[in-house]
């Protein structure tokens, strides 16, 4: 049985799609991992620094935050860290003209060593930029004041004429005398939407994500547990391929901490992927537009199992 390294760059691109569809601190974690793999530091400590952030307090967890906080000292060795503070929030803010988040910014922004120009930019505002240099392991602190835009003088509405009409309903087409003239329609407020079904896929992704830690974490144990009784069968023999009675037994445990092993990285995968999927239904709820016709009827049932030869995950609703 064969399986993707963290060096893999295969690995590397699935993890950076399951990055985009839900930024959770589990995929951040191998993210990072990967990246310091093969040396991409400033990614590396982008996701690294996401991840010791957003670590949850979950005992099958704990063991690898140190590893995360190594990785993320010597990937921070080798790069720059930017500490932007913008005047106005939801201001976009761009560095070497890439946008890297809306202000304020969770954490520092990782950069190369050397000179970059920071912007920030908002539709009300004048936007603002500063260049700043930074070395290997250093912080640069950039505060950048942006300013409102001045709105343009508006042009009056009409011109009174003779007789006191309005110069712009002078001559045919004018209003008729002695009946007011029509308000605005007030548009129709769109109806509310039922956020029950968001917030259900959204409780039930975070369970298959925290169901996807634990059984990675317990592959992990039994694959560690059958690699140490397959060295102990090669020392005694030439393995389980017509194993004499003395090895036997020490094969079949084998067997079965392998196959373990198995089905619990299956039903990790199931796990992140059903976690995934709720998550997607979340969005696509939360964005997708009600209209008045709709059924006020709502329900969902997000389902996943694994077994050993056989597994899957379903989702029902209605909304």
């Amino acid at each position: 049985m064969s399986s993707a390294t963290a060096s893999d760059p295969y690995f590397e691109a699935e993890l950076e799609s399951a990055w985009e569809l839900n930024p959770t601190f589990d995929v951040a974690y191998n993210l990072g991992n990967t990246k310091y793999q093969l040396k991409k530091h400033k990614e590396a400590a982008r996701y690294l620094s996401f991840a010791l952030r957003n670590w949850p307090l979950l005992k099958a967890v704990a063991k690898l935050k140190p590893r995360a906080e190594q990785w993320l000292a010597e990937s921070r060795a080798q790069v720059g860290a930017l500490k932007v503070s913008v005047t106005v929030a939801g201001a976009e803010v761009l560095v070497d003209g890439k946008s890297v988040g809306r202000a304020p910014l969770e954490g520092e922004v990782f950069v190369d060593p050397g000179e970059h120009r920071v912007e920030a930019t908002h539709l009300d505002y004048e936007p603002a930029s500063q260049t700043v240099g930074v070395a290997k392991g250093g912080t640069a602190e950039v505060k950048l004041a942006i300013t409102p835009v001045k709105a343009a003088p508006q042009a009056s509405a009409g011109v009174k004429t003779e007789g006191g009409a309005n110069a712009s309903f002078a001559g045919a087409g004018g209003p008729v005398t002695g009946q007011p003239p029509a308000g605005p329609v007030e548009p129709q407020p769109p109806p509310k939407k039922n956020w029950v079904p968001v917030i259900a896929l959204g409780a039930a992704s975070a369970v298959g994500l925290g169901v996807g830690i634990a059984m990675t974490v317990a592959s992990s144990n039994a694959r560690s547990d059958a690699d140490a009784q397959r060295a102990a069968i090669l020392s005694q023999g030439p393995g389980c391929v017509h194993a004499p009675s003395n090895v036997a037994s020490a094969c079949s445990s084998f067997d079965e901490r392998a196959g373990r092993a198995e089905t619990f990285g299956t039903g990790a995968v199931v796990a992140y992927a059903a976690s995934g999927a709720l998550a997607a239904g979340a969005l696509v709820y939360a964005l997708w537009p009600r209209s008045s016709a709709s059924s006020s009827a709502v329900g969902v049932l997000p389902t996943a199992w694994v077994a050993q030869g056989e597994r899957g995950l379903g989702v029902v609703g209605v909304w």
